[in-house]
């Protein structure tokens, strides 16, 4: 018998007749042969209604009271469907969070998963009975070892999931949707969006951080660490197989919890790069684009990009090449320098340092221990390229190997998990598989901050604190007067107020440090696993933003991921050229 978890949103349970749809697809599920655990949501706007019932009575209930109420709304779920299901003699039995062994941390509406205890749900299996579970919520043991209901957060139902068919070892974890699985954009500001027929857990970590909402990074991560075999389909086409999301990972439940893995699994140490500098250069469409096609055009490959902050009415763009492509990159740059004016610098000798896992920016937490670790050995960061599975710096080769072990041993990872000078291995994957805009980001920039060591750890220490986490980070390489630098990051609109708070203290100790809050914009990215083997993709994406007019605030890349800052204005318009000149369509 084959064991499949599927999943089903509150859209999928909406109504009475829907509930019985699904009650009827499950039934030629299980006469196909197949073991099924059902998750399900609360109906419709079911989460939402109660809420606002809530805060009716209260501007601010107890989070314990909103987790005893709001789990009340995948009880009905899982009671009507069980129902259906028996009432077309498919033997089914509903089971609360609770009842189904998911245990979480004491953090009521926000709670990971510890672990899940499955015997219950495995005896029930094994009469052949379909098990209906409570998405979104689970157990904790209170003071006392008095049981308190707890829910996962925003996405739980397909944590839930995900986690359930890591642990149950099931064959495939099925989430049905109101979408026909992912597709390559946002289909509501792109008319020509494709489905797509696989995506790696890490592009979909990417872009679920970048506002895909049609899957909650949380289960994606569970589902890359344990290697759970997760496919995305419509509720309402059960012919169309949907988007699978492919794994590499094949990690057992260890005893720091399922959900309480490290998210750093990886590090890796990048000897003999080059930085190269371009400073006061002119600021409008086209530059960029212009720079890294005749880069592309001599083949050479650029790693890392960051374009800072405006300076009046020029830009700074900093990228990384091996050193062995230095005097072609320089030679290609002073073509472009010849037009266009500006001043090349370049560093050889650095090293570009990176850990990689699933879900570091969404930790606040990891982000500033790399830098605290770097800050106490004493290593200045030359440039910070960031991502929802890479975090990475360039620094000093001669710090390299002592930058490696001090970073290695705060996050704890093994010989395996170390590589130095890895060799990028040619990819059969698209340079591209998808694209995101993110309207939901403020730019803040810090002026005059101190150039060195631990400056940087200062900042992101301060924000994690207070639980804020960063995405687009960008760090000048352009000095001040005064000897201090720029660093340029975006977060959250509703952070703001109290990244503010947080980061007005760190004025007060820096002399002439102020903060300063860009103009409203959009967040564009371009993500693909075949980015890191491919010439010339960032120069692409440059192109069909400056066809359009569309001028660049902010440049940062990573691995897989290319994001461009432009103004809000012009973030559908960058989206649907980007997606154009990409022929996603045509994937």
């Amino acid at each position: 018998m084959t064991l499949l978890v599927q999943k089903f949103g509150g859209t999928s349970v909406g109504s009475v007749e829907r509930i019985q749809s699904i009650a009827k697809r499950i039934a030629i599920n299980k006469e196909e042969g197949n073991d099924l655990v059902v998750v399900v949501s609360a109906m419709g706007q079911t989460t939402d209604e109660l809420s606002k019932l809530a805060t009716s009575l209260s501007t601010q209930p107890p989070q314990r009271e909103m987790d005893m109420l709001l789990s009340t709304g995948e009880q009905v779920s899982i009671a009507l469907l069980a129902i259906a299901l028996n009432e077309i003699n498919v033997p089914a039995i509903s089971m609360t969070g609770n009842q189904a062994g998911i245990i979480t941390e004491s953090s009521h509406g926000r709670a990971r998963i510890l672990e899940i205890r499955t015997d219950h749900v495995q005896s029930l299996l094994s009469q052949g009975k379909v098990v209906v579970i409570a998405g979104f919520q689970g157990t904790s043991l209170g003071r006392g070892g008095t049981p308190e209901i707890t829910t996962l957060g925003r996405g739980g139902s397909d944590t839930s999931a995900v986690a359930l068919a890591a642990a149950l070892n099931a064959e495939a974890c099925e989430i049905f949707t109101d979408v026909p699985g992912v597709l390559t954009t946002d289909p509501r500001i792109v008319n020509n969006a494709k489905l797509m027929k696989t995506i790696s857990c890490d592009e979909m970590l990417e872009l679920a951080s970048l506002g895909a909402a049609v899957l909650h990074p949380r289960a994606v991560e569970i589902a890359r660490n344990y290697g759970v075999t997760l496919k995305v389909r419509s509720s309402s086409d059960f012919n169309n197989p949907g988007t699978i999301l492919t794994s590499q990972g094949c990690g057992s439940i260890g005893r720091g919890g399922l959900e309480h893995r490290s998210p750093v699994d990886g590090l890796e140490l990048l000897e003999n790069q080059a930085v190269v500098g371009l400073s006061c250069i002119p600021d409008h469409p086209g530059i960029a684009a212009n720079l890294f096609e005749a880069l592309s055009a001599g083949g050479i490959n650029v790693d890392l990009i960051i374009q800072s902050t405006h300076n009046g009415n020029s830009n700074d763009i900093t990228f990384s090449v091996a050193e062995n492509e230095l005097e072609n990159t320089k030679n290609q740059c002073k073509k472009i320098i010849k037009i266009l004016g500006g001043n090349i610098t370049t560093q050889t000798k650095m090293s570009k340092l990176s850990i990689s896992g699933a879900g570091i920016m969404g930790r606040p937490g990891i982000i500033a221990t790399l830098f605290e670790t770097l800050s106490k050995a004493g290593i200045n960061i030359r440039l910070i390229a960031t991502s929802e599975v890479k975090v990475s710096c360039v620094i000093d080769t001669k710090a390299g190997k002592k930058a490696a072990r001090s970073i290695a041993e705060s996050f704890k990872l093994n010989e395996q998990q170390i590589h130095l000078n890895p060799q990028s291995k040619p990819s059969e994957e698209p340079e591209v598989r998808g694209v995101a805009l993110d309207n939901g980001q403020i730019q803040i920039s810090f002026k005059n901050i101190p150039d060195e060591p631990g400056t940087a750890a200062t900042i992101f220490t301060t924000l994690s604190e207070v639980n804020i986490s960063l995405d687009t980070i960008v760090q000048s390489e352009r000095k001040n007067s005064n000897n201090t630098k720029d660093i340029s990051f975006t977060l959250k609109k509703e952070d703001k107020k109290e990244a503010d708070l947080a980061l007005k203290k760190l004025t007060s100790n820096w002399k002439d440090s102020f903060i300063e809050e860009g103009q409203s914009i959009a967040r564009l990215s371009a993500v693909g696993s075949g980015m890191p083997t491919t010439v010339g993709t960032a120069g692409k994406m440059f192109r069909a933003l400056a066809d359009q007019k569309i001028n660049i605030e902010m440049i940062a890349t990573s691995e897989i991921r290319t994001t461009c800052i432009i103004s809000e204005k012009d973030g559908s318009k960058g989206l649907n050229a980007i997606h154009d000149y990409f022929m996603l369509d045509q994937l």
